[in-house]
């Protein structure tokens, strides 16, 4: 039983590394471009579009197709990159763990 003991304060440990982890990925921000920057947009970890940079030369009427594809360029983007930071900070939070290949951790 003194594995078990072991194993239980690990994991309340393990507990509150996830917590912290999770509201430091609630914090992470990123900016996407598109369009040789012409487009840029900032989100956040939780997936919440923060803000939409449009360069004026895009805003002419004829074109808003071209800016529309642009601006779902640049969000898929940011999306990518805070998937990347979560993707660093899930393995540093694992380090030590044998999980097993592809696991998700539920945040």
């Amino acid at each position: 039983m003194k594995d078990l003991g072991g194993l239980m304060k690990t994991m309340q440990q393990m507990q509150s590394k996830v917590a912290d982890a999770h509201k430091k990925m609630e914090k992470i921000e990123a900016e996407g471009s598109a369009g040789a920057g012409m487009v840029k947009v900032t989100s956040n970890g939780e997936g919440k579009l923060l803000a939409i940079s449009i360069d004026p030369s895009l805003c002419v009427p004829e074109d808003v197709e071209i800016l529309e594809d642009l601006i779902k360029a640049a969000f898929e983007d940011a999306r990518k990159k805070v998937e990347a930071s979560r993707a660093a900070m899930e393995k540093d939070l694992m380090g030590g763990l044998p999980l097993p290949p592809g696991f998700k951790m539920p945040f």
